[in-house]
């Protein structure tokens, strides 16, 4: 009898390889997805640059960049929202780096504070799972196909009407 691997075609054997391979619970480093930064990721460097009580908007807008948002009733409050985020296949983005750097002017346009927050100081907030009522009776979709049986029935034409030209109708306008 012939031993195993000479049985085998060697695509059986790669697929084997491959299997084994991947039967673990990560993916080797080299088929790994690469980190995603995603949003505006603020340097450490550039943030040390602004000074509170001199820099202006201006200037921070030269350093850093454009905020990602405004906070929604003040504008005198900026938020650099970034994070880094690797894929995870069948799954959502898992989270590696998470900050939010906030910026505060006075009402003259003069940076007061800058805080920077993490994963961290991050709340979880919990999804409320309900549906939104819809007015209407709830039958199913045969109810609705069956109800429809009979409401519709076909108009009579009449021929004579529907003459182009003539008298009654003339160039049918």
């Amino acid at each position: 009898m012939r031993p195993l691997t000479a049985r085998l075609p060697a695509a059986s054997l790669l697929a084997l390889l491959a299997l084994g391979t991947l039967g673990g619970c990560s993916l080797p480093a080299w088929m790994a997805f690469p980190p995603q930064v995603r949003g505006n990721k603020v340097d450490p460097d550039l943030l040390a640059q602004l000074v509170p009580g001199t820099s202006s908007r201006a200037d921070v807008i030269a350093l850093i960049g454009s905020p990602t948002a405004k906070a929604t009733f003040d504008d005198n409050t900026w938020l650099y929202i970034g994070e880094v985020t690797r894929p995870v296949i069948a799954a959502t983005n898992t989270v590696l780096d998470q900050q939010v750097v906030v910026l505060t002017f006075d009402g003259s346009g003069v940076l007061r504070t800058v805080e920077r927050k993490n994963q961290d100081d991050s709340v979880p907030v919990a999804v409320v799972s309900r549906a939104t009522p819809a007015p209407g009776n709830d039958a199913s979709f045969l109810q609705q196909l069956i109800g429809n049986v009979g409401k519709f029935s076909p108009t009579q034409t009449d021929t004579s009407r529907s003459r182009q030209g003539g008298a009654t109708n003339p160039g049918n306008f």
